[in-house]
């Protein structure tokens, strides 16, 4: 299954025909719900596709999962040895890398790439083999990967505590967050989109027919709806279906960066550290405490040994600030994304859990296409709604 990244030629001459064309498009009104990750790269590709985009922003943000996130495009590191997760991601680390460029120069907003790579320390026998074999696999796939052998590690990161090696993944990153979510929704702005400020209650709808969206303020009149809410999506009224979609509490830490240490990304048992700025992000917890968005001191701690057991030098260190965030998790840990076949006009983009930065791209893309009424039958199958909920 390959899923195919835009060139820059190719998103240069779709906005040079989106500009001259008239208001009247083919393309149906589309309103997206919810204005992270997701919702702003979709309401940016839809634009970009000539659709009138609305983009419905919830009035009091806190707790979105791209506020608990450092951005990792740790599409190989994370991946197990399976294709559906690792085409996917391995699209959206490409969409990313291939427009963070085009991102600046549109909106004049350096979303931060990290070209790094991304090491993975192991500490015990078993999982020795297990990565060896995870390495062995991806190269077959041919992605590169790398077995490090205890000293390489040793002299490339002599930092970081002895461990029994790691697995290298020489293409994977990171970006920041906070500035690519404000370069997608200032792109799509640019492209036409209208950002409203809203909570969406539920659909809109006669029966089997999508009439738009009704928000706390008024009704929003649109024959096509993306549900790109993460960890809300679930909550909106008269869904044709439950929505396998559940918050999962992410809590993260700030260090101050050692002097005279590269930039790195470092993977550990239960965290992960890297650079942005003069901080070192630590991250993150995996609790499942419904909507609450609260730092608790046990899960801090727990974060903090973590990344003490990665970095020794972090144990008597004093965190410079800590926050959370809440992910949307679907019981298979795959997206939801496609077409409802139950209620024509309204899709899902959601259910990214702790990859929603990593994806969200390349799952704006697929959406227009397929709002476009492009075949996406192949490419959406792993993610079609329907997998949940089927009765």
């Amino acid at each position: 299954m390959t899923h195919c990244v835009p060139s820059q030629e190719e998103y240069v001459r779709t906005a040079i025909e989106v500009s001259t064309r008239t208001v009247m498009s083919s393309i149906p009104d589309v309103l997206v719900v919810g204005a992270g990750a997701i919702g702003a790269a979709c309401a940016r590709a839809l634009a970009l596709a000539g659709a009138r985009v609305t983009l419905l922003e919830r009035p009091s943000p806190t707790g979105e999962a791209w506020r608990a996130s450092a951005g990792m495009l740790a599409a190989q590191v994370e991946a197990g040895m399976d294709n559906l997760g690792l085409d996917l991601a391995v699209a959206g680390r490409a969409f990313l890398r291939r427009n963070a460029e085009l991102l600046l120069q549109t909106t004049g907003i350096d979303v931060g790439l990290m070209e790094c790579g991304i090491l993975r320390l192991v500490r015990t026998e078993a999982e020795v083999e297990t990565i060896k074999e995870q390495v062995a696999w991806q190269r077959q796939q041919a992605h590169r990967a790398d077995w490090l052998s205890v000293d390489d590690v040793a002299d490339s990161w002599p930092w970081l505590s002895r461990c029994l090696g790691g697995f290298w993944s020489p293409e994977d990153g990171a970006v920041d967050p906070e500035r690519l979510v404000a370069a997608f929704r200032a792109d799509a702005v640019r492209l036409g989109a209208r950002v409203v400020t809203d909570t969406a209650l539920g659909l809109d709808r006669n029966g089997n027919r999508l009439l738009g969206v009704v928000g706390d303020a008024r009704r929003y009149p649109a024959a096509t709806v993306v549900v790109a809410a993460g960890a809300w999506s679930g909550r909106l009224a008269d869904l044709p279906r439950p929505l396998s979609v559940e918050p999962v509490r992410g809590q993260m830490l700030a260090f101050p960066w050692p002097a005279a240490t590269p930039a790195a990304i470092v993977y550990g048992e239960g965290c992960y550290l890297l650079r942005r700025g003069e901080e070192m992000l630590v991250g993150a917890t995996v609790e499942h405490a419904g909507f609450d968005a609260r730092v608790t001191a046990p899960g801090l701690a727990q974060l903090h040994r973590s990344a003490s057991a990665v970095y020794p030098e972090l144990t008597a260190m004093q965190p410079l600030r800590s926050w959370a965030g809440l992910r949307p998790w679907t019981p298979d840990g795959l997206p939801i994304i496609g077409e409802e076949p139950r209620l024509p006009g309204l899709w899902y983009a959601t259910g990214h859990g702790r990859r929603g930065i990593l994806l969200a791209g390349i799952t704006g893309d697929l959406v227009a296409r397929g709002v476009r009424g492009e075949s996406l039958r192949e490419e959406l199958s792993p993610f079609r709604p329907e997998r949940f909920w089927n009765w």
